[in-house]
């Protein structure tokens, strides 16, 4: 006798709760841009849609971009990390010649395709962390080991640091190091290591500000930015204000006052101070959630290709989440003057088009891990038994 085989589900295994959280983001963060840019794209461009419609357009290739890399093989993308790592640097040195790189309010951190703008720093640090992902898979023993598997991601880490430094972009730094060290300790990078790499980080970090004079003046507007309020501490200062405007409730969609021309880059770097004032605390723990539940399934589908012996996509989901998390932690903790200006995008909420194409890759290799997990387990369980 031989059991009748299950039925094969067809069709993708969608991981609902990403999907939801990552789509309400980008959905909310469409609506904040109408309301934070609507004054100052009627007064400079004479049309006040003028940053939604490019918002919208932006959000269509950033779901372009998931849906290219919800088709693409994890193992294709294993692959192809070297010439990915190689592109990525390549960005970075582009975007440092003269003439080539745009710059922007003292830093030359884009390049122009056409009408386009392309942030070079996103799809590097994208590939970088392919790269490190890949390399913990390779050579996760080593790594173990100590410090001899250690060096070479720690080099790739520091040169393309180094290179962000010279755009200027501390924020992308930062959050770079961060995944780094965060992809490299659950790889099996020994504590020990974690501690020192922390505190040279910190090291260096305190050194570049103490070297620059533009970097201590902001971090002095941190400490105290009501000491000059129309200069150096102006940001933070109407962020505040636009903070403690909303209390509980919010003053309602559109009624902000802190966009009219008070609060500076109110729908890109600063668009959750408004946010925060037209919808309130609430409001505030709803988005707060909504990250909280991306960040979990990203650590989730870490955890199930972990338990799947499937190193390369675990580090991988890890290093995403890790990613969106911090970058999210660090512009709401810049807007309620928790850090420093950072200059850093909120993921799929702020204006940006190159933030939100990488992002939309992001939430798609996550996809795509979880479908490539989901048909393993199925494959597994739909296997007919052997005849009795």
């Amino acid at each position: 006798m031989s059991a009748a085989a299950p039925r094969l589900r067809t069709g993708y295994a969608l991981d609902g709760w990403l999907a939801a959280s990552a789509l309400a983001l980008a959905l909310l963060g469409a609506v904040m841009v109408a309301s934070a840019s609507v004054t100052m794209a009627e007064r400079v461009h004479d049309q006040p849609f003028y940053f939604l419609l490019r918002q919208l357009l932006y959000l269509g290739a950033g779901g372009f971009a998931a849906a290219v890399c919800m088709a693409v093989p994890s193992s294709a993308l294993e692959r192809t990390a070297p010439l990915l790592l190689a592109a990525g640097f390549a960005l970075l040195l582009l975007v440092l010649v003269p003439g080539v790189g745009h710059e922007v309010n003292g830093a030359t951190r884009w390049l122009r395709f056409g009408p386009l703008n392309v942030q070079a720093s996103e799809p590097a640090r994208l590939a970088i962390l392919v790269y490190l992902c890949g390399y913990v898979a390779r050579r996760g023993e080593l790594l173990e080991a100590g410090f001899r598997g250690l060096w070479q991601p720690l080099l790739v880490v520091t040169a393309a640091g180094s290179l962000l430094m010279m755009q200027p972009d501390f924020g992308a730094t930062a959050v770079l190091f961060a995944m780094a060290i965060a992809v490299l300790f659950v790889g099996g990078m020994k504590l020990g290591y974690l501690l020192l790499m922390g505190l040279a980080g910190g090291a260096s970090l305190a050194l570049l500000v103490l070297t620059s004079e533009y970097r201590m003046r902001r971090l002095t507007a941190f400490l105290d930015p009501w000491a000059d309020q129309w200069g150096s501490g102006f940001q933070l200062t109407q962020s505040l204000i636009a903070i403690g405007r909303g209390e509980w409730f919010g003053v309602g969609l559109g009624e902000s006052v802190q966009k009219l021309f008070y609060l500076p880059e109110a729908h890109t770097d600063f668009i959750f101070a408004v946010y925060a004032e037209e919808f309130g605390l609430l409001g505030v723990f709803l988005m707060i959630l909504l990250f909280v539940l991306l960040v979990w399934r990203a650590f989730a589908i870490s955890a199930a290709a972990a338990a799947a012996r499937r190193p390369f996509q675990a580090c991988l989901a890890f290093g995403l989440g890790t990613w969106l998390g911090i970058q999210a932690f660090i512009n709401m903790g810049v807007n309620m003057g928790l850090l420093p200006t950072k200059g850093l995008t909120l993921p799929l909420v702020s204006y940006g088009g190159s933030s939100l194409v990488v992002t939309g890759a992001s939430i798609g290799l996550l996809l795509r891990i979880h479908y490539e997990l989901s048909a393993d387990g199925l494959a597994r369980r739909t296997r007919p038994r052997r005849r009795s």
